[in-house]
């Protein structure tokens, strides 16, 4: 018999119920993904449930997870849940740890998963199978997934999936989750029946289990009887690990890399900004008209539009980095990237895996402070997460882009290659990832001294970066994106324009300036006088602690409201008017350091189990961030 005959006649799920599905209802039954890191199991969860999933997080810790519905080829609905990658059952992080525990069936508010999925690199696969010993020891209904199918062929490898199959006791399917290649057997599994694994699974349990060289005798020989042949490594690889890992030129290439980035950002994004900033300003003229009381139109157009139109024309610039940082992770890259890393890392007193953390907290700092959790070391995960806000998050993209385009004209530095508006943009990641570095030094000389620990890294194979893959994590970052505008952005702007028509007097709203929005604005301004600010920058710093994008959407409501009777303005134009060349560079600074956001606090809180921490990060980097703009301000004003 066939792995795919096999496939179609073990294991799986019948219908919803402990845990969360993609909707928020608990789930009794389901089916869990594992498998090593790198082997293509997200690839394959997007395959199989597309825009049918949702991140969530296990119940009582804070690490991940996404849940999503995928179809059996029945026909029936099955809901899955992507566990954190691991290594082995024996556990030496909270992500892995959560796996274990999800497995063995110790979160009992899930339950024990209905079935397994294990998907293993068939490049890899005398490595990868010293997972599947303790995985088919619990005795689950299990389908292993050689992954990559496609690339193995091309390399001149080979497996004999019905003899692997034979000997673990439980099918096997050679697919491609990237070209959807053999996934139809994985549909076939979910369809099956509740049967449990044949006897020869349990052959693995003792004493294998617990002795690692034992274990690997026990994979190599399953590997030889299967007929295993391993590929050849792709000649390319090693010629582009020559370069990209070299002491010299691979850190030179990532700086290239990072350059044609953010050149491209400017570049490439700019008449998709132009669009949608047109179609923002045309759609609120046409509106307008419509509404015939002068209040509500009032509340709508220069309050609500101005104020989320104002910060949806960034969306464009910000979904062109993530498709990037897509390309960049997926082709294998970013891999090679932590490892150079790793040699910087080690003059702070950090190890190459913080770099994986801090990498992510480009695109938000939450994410990648809940990423930590793959440190062993709590000294150098705490360290992580203390120095995690300071690197360039997509909320600062916006601030950058639109007081770098309202106040530095774009002309060359080297002709087409780089411009000044992109090197001010580099500069201000630079200074970023400076800040980040010079306060994890501090913290390792200081408060969390300890020896440097060992970095081991498996760098995956060079490939192609799949569309599917990509468009769904774009969907899914424009999603965040437009829900945050949605709804805090767009709150935001709603209170502060109620708050600057406030006090009515004699039936008509105040001048703005002495609005409630302007008295707040007027108390703040003492202290942000010095760094060259005035109060309506002092009312977008203050809405700017819900987060940091929110000063765009705040600036553009006020400068709406302002100019609502006169020919229209740009927010650019009127932020030239009200702020100086020394004033805008100071803003840019003072963004680049501060902790604006209540989201990143409250996960900090979280991470470290208490207030402490957050409050010493939150009070550290706003002084660094205060004392940093006066001290620019001061230099450029005179």
């Amino acid at each position: 018999m066939s792995a795919g005959d096999s496939c179609h006649n073990l294991s799986a799920v019948s219908e919803p119920a402990t845990g969360q599905d993609s909707e928020g209802r608990s789930l009794r039954h389901y089916v869990a993904l594992v498998g090593p890191p790198n082997a293509g199991k997200t690839t394959l969860f997007n395959r199989l449930t597309g825009l049918r999933q949702k991140v969530a997080n296990f119940p009582g810790v804070t690490v991940e997870y996404h849940v999503g519905k995928a179809r059996s080829s029945g026909g029936r609905e099955v809901f899955l849940i992507d566990l954190p990658g691991i290594y082995s059952l024996q556990p030496r992080s909270e992500d892995e740890e959560v796996t274990r525990d999800v497995l063995t069936g110790a979160k009992a508010d899930l339950g024990t998963p209905d079935a397994v999925i294990l998907i293993l690199d068939a490049t890899n696969l005398h490595r990868h199978l010293l997972l599947a010993a303790p995985i088919l020891s619990l005795g689950l209904p299990t389908l292993v997934v050689l992954n990559m199918a496609d690339d193995l062929e091309a390399r001149g490898g080979s497996v004999d999936a019905a003899a692997l199959a034979a000997q673990l006791g439980s099918p096997v399917a050679l697919i491609s989750a990237a070209t959807g290649l053999g996934v139809q057997k994985v549909e076939q599994f979910l369809d099956g029946s509740s049967a449990r694994p044949h006897a020869a699974a349990k052959r693995v349990e003792l004493p294998i289990l617990q002795d690692l060289p034992g274990c690997r005798r026990w994979a190599g020989q399953i590997g030889k009887q299967s007929d295993y042949r391993a590929p050849d490594p792709p000649l390319w690889t090693r010629r582009l690990d020559g370069l990209f890992l070299h002491p010299v030129a691979g850190p030179l290439g990532f700086l290239a890399v990072v350059i044609a980035v953010f050149q491209a950002i400017f570049s490439g994004a700019k008449p998709l900004m132009d669009g949608v900033e047109n179609w923002i300003t045309v759609s609120g003229e046409a509106l307008a008209p419509l509404i015939a009381n002068d209040l509500l139109r009032g509340f709508l157009i220069e309050g609500i539009w101005s104020g989320v139109g104002s910060v949806i024309i960034f969306l464009p610039q910000i979904l062109l980095l993530f498709l990037f940082i897509g390309i960049l992770e997926d082709s294998g890259y970013l891999a090679r990237a932590a490892l150079i890393a790793d040699r910087t890392m080690a003059f702070v007193g950090l190890q190459g895996k913080a770099f994986i953390p801090l990498l992510s907290a480009y695109a938000c700092a939450v994410p990648a402070i809940m990423a930590t959790r793959t440190i062993e070391n709590k000294r150098d995960r705490l360290a992580t997460i203390l120095i995690a806000p300071f690197m360039t998050c997509s909320a600062r993209l916006p601030v950058y882009l639109l007081i770098i385009a309202a106040f530095i004209p774009d002309r060359p530095l080297l002709g087409p290659l780089l411009g000044t508006q992109t090197a001010a943009m580099l500069g201000l990641y630079v200074l970023g990832f400076l800040a980040a570095v010079g306060t994890a030094q501090l913290l390792r000389s200081t408060v969390l001294r300890r020896q440097q620990s060992v970095f081991v890294l498996e760098l995956p194979p060079y490939r192609m970066p799949s569309l599917r893959s990509l468009g769904l994590r774009l969907f899914d970052r424009a999603i965040v994106f437009l829900k945050r505008a949605g709804t805090v952005i767009l709150t935001v702007s709603a209170c502060l324009w109620i708050l600057a028509h406030l006090p009515y007097k004699d039936g008509k709203p105040p001048q703005l300036e002495h609005s409630y929005a302007g008295q707040i604005g007027h108390i703040v301004e003492p202290a942000i006088r010095p760094l060259g600010f005035d109060w309506k920058i002092g009312v977008g710093l203050v809405t700017s602690l819900a987060a940091r994008e929110v000063i765009i959407g705040t600036l553009g409501t006020i400068y709406g409201i302002e100019n609502a009777d006169k020919d229209s303005v740009s927010l650019q134009e009127a932020l030239k008017k009200d702020l100086s060349p020394a004033g805008a560079a100071a803003l840019l600074v003072f963004f680049a350091f501060a902790m604006q956001c209540f989201s990143t606090i409250a996960v900090v809180r979280r991470e470290t189990g208490g207030w402490f921490w957050p409050f010493v990060q939150f009070f550290y980097m706003s002084a660094f961030a205060y004392i940093s703009a006066w001290g620019t301000y001061i230099l450029l004003d005179h």
